[in-house]
């Protein structure tokens, strides 16, 4: 079984916590009660999150699973908080547990509120003529570790076939991608020039200034490795949006 519920912005947790708490950690409650009122007998793969981490310096990069958790938000802390009540069902219950800690992943389909969904979604716009040649961003000098979901998927099925119950395991590609060179790639692949505009609203305090994962757990212990290279990856999201905004 695959557990992907949950309420997953960031911003969002910070307006209505409670909400956050409720969804991610008394949702996860709920599942892993209903799982043991039916007799489930299979594995259940929780899905957390790499905002777990937290704060972490430059000289603890890669992130590896055993760097502590520093979570700085409502929602991470939410996940954590689920994260930890798995880990204690797959310890004292007799459930077979995986828990996994993605890190930021994208692909077509997702909402425009992400970072790159939203690059996608104005750079369609103006390459439909629907808006003027700006883009709005936030700030494009933080790096982020940044896997289609397309391998996220592969990742979990691999994780529900052979990770070891009760661990966590990252799932990311292990590359760092500053945004700015993550934006400059979208604008070649789509040919157009804009002028990009950095927006304070847009800019969250406390932002954590650069993530990578270290994937060599989930490597050793399932074969698994992202395999999308990115421009791939940029030019998929790109068609999505344009038949998106074809469509608006």
């Amino acid at each position: 079984m695959l557990h992907l519920a949950a309420l997953t912005s960031v911003v969002d947790s910070f307006l209505d916590p409670t909400e956050f708490f409720d969804v991610n950690f008394n949702g996860t409650w709920n599942v892993l009660r209903a799982l043991r009122a039916s007799t489930f007998a299979g594995r259940l793969l929780f899905v957390g999150s790499g905002d777990c981490y937290g704060a972490v310096r430059e000289d603890e990069l890669p992130i590896v699973e055993t760097q502590p958790l520093r979570p700085r938000s409502p929602y991470a802390v939410s996940k954590l908080a689920a994260e930890a009540l798995c880990y204690q069902w797959s310890q004292t219950e007799s459930f077979d547990i995986v828990m996994a800690r993605a890190f930021n992943h994208f692909g077509p389909g997702q909402d425009a509120r992400f970072a790159i969904a939203s690059f996608a979604r104005q750079i369609a716009r103006i390459r439909n003529g629907r808006s003027s040649p700006h883009i709005i961003t936030g700030d494009l000098s933080v790096t982020r570790d940044l896997t289609d979901v397309r391998d996220v998927i592969s990742a979990y099925i691999v994780l529900l076939e052979k990770g070891r119950p009760g661990e966590a395991y990252n799932v990311a590609s292990g590359c760092e991608r500053r945004l700015s060179n993550v934006l400059d790639e979208m604008l070649a692949i789509a040919d157009v020039d804009v002028e990009v505009v950095v927006d304070p609203a847009h800019v969250r305090a406390g932002e954590q200034r650069r993530a990578v994962a270290d994937v060599h757990k989930i490597a050793s212990d399932t074969g698994w490795a992202a395999t999308i290279p990115l421009a791939r990856s940029l030019a998929d999201v790109l068609d999505d949006w344009n038949q998106r905004v074809n469509l608006e």
